[in-house]
């Protein structure tokens, strides 16, 4: 046996027995035109905690959202990131206990996949952390983007509040790519007077399905004016609120979704055209709608309206929402 490989069992075994907890939020990606890069993160959370067996056993606890769907074997999606993050040591463990409340809905556009990876990730770090290792943000966001695939739900489950995050080609100093991927983050506080309401419907949609309605090209003109919306986007949540129904335009996604989500659709649409800032949450159904205090709507003014609207809607079936207030998470994923 090597040295590293010995290391990495005797870490291993001080594992044995040890349990480690951590909370991580909800997010909201995409707002409008910031398609696979900008995301909020929201005060809503699953709870995980994990605890090294000295079996082979593998044991899984769930409780809330999932509780009937979410697998019992090595496929969880915690299980695995937690997994790989511990891998980053040269770390393996066979026994474990993992137990997860989780409040976010599954498939509503509401992070929750990118919550179980962050979540089984900061598992990871924190064991690591007690055998005297450890993983960086930077690290976490790049193991998370890689088992993801984007890191625009990841990033701001990790840092909290509001983040920009994107991929680009790593090139060598003559300027020619290496076929190396990085991803990098801009994180900055949401503006205080900024008061999200979710509206989410009771069905769900999976991440595939709305990336099977996307185009292979979108028009010049349309990409044009994501670009504009994108960048104003970002000035409406740091700084100027009153940007928030122009930066939460989009031309290049969820036009090509709609027929996924036909009231969620129709019901951001009516929100839009009488001034109010709404768009689909992430891949979707749920709808994220901004209030602003001092304003016409803030959050309370904001839903007795957003009810109006869910019943106004023309459609065959009618879907039930449930629409609430939330706030900003401002840490991301934390130890408990």
């Amino acid at each position: 046996m090597s040295q590293l490989a010995g290391e990495a069992a005797d870490s291993a075994s001080q594992l044995v027995g040890r349990t480690v907890k951590v909370r991580v939020p909800a997010t909201s990606a995409n707002l409008g035109p910031g398609y696979d890069s900008a995301g909020i993160a929201l005060a809503l959370y699953d709870d995980l905690e994990a605890t090294i067996l000295d079996t082979n056993e593998l044991v899984i606890e769930v409780e809330g959202a999932g509780s009937d769907t979410l697998p019992r074997d090595g496929s969880h999606l915690v299980v695995r990131a937690l997994a790989r993050g511990l891998a980053e040591s040269g770390i393996q463990t066979e026994g474990l206990h993992l137990k997860c409340t989780n409040r976010i809905p599954q498939g509503r556009g509401l992070g929750s996949s990118s919550a179980a990876i962050v979540g089984g990730l900061a598992l990871a770090r924190e064991l690591l952390r007690q055998v005297g290792q450890d993983l960086t943000d930077q690290r976490l966001l790049e193991l998370a983007n890689d088992l993801e695939g984007h890191p625009d739900n990841v990033a701001p489950a990790i840092f909290g509040g509001f983040t920009i995050a994107w991929q680009q080609s790593v090139t060598d100093p003559a300027g020619e790519p290496t076929g190396e991927t990085m991803v990098d983050v801009y994180v900055h506080s949401v503006h205080p007077d900024i008061r999200p309401v979710l509206v989410i419907p009771n069905g769900d949609l999976s991440t595939e399905r709305a990336r099977e309605l996307m185009p292979a090209k979108v028009p010049l003109a349309d990409a044009a004016e994501n670009a504009a919306s994108a960048s104003l986007l970002s000035v409406a949540l740091i700084s100027n609120p009153e940007l928030l129904l122009v930066g939460t335009s989009d031309r290049i996604h969820q036009y090509y979704r709609r027929f996924a989500y036909p009231d969620s659709y129709g019901l951001m649409r009516s929100l839009r055209k009488v001034g109010i800032p709404a768009a689909i949450s992430g891949a979707g159904p749920s709808v994220i709608v901004f209030g602003v205090t001092g304003a016409e709507f803030d959050d309370e003014a904001l839903c007795p309206v957003i009810v109006e609207h869910v019943e106004g809607l023309e459609v065959e079936q009618r879907t039930e929402f449930d629409v609430t207030p939330i706030a900003i998470d401002v840490e991301g994923v934390k130890s408990l």
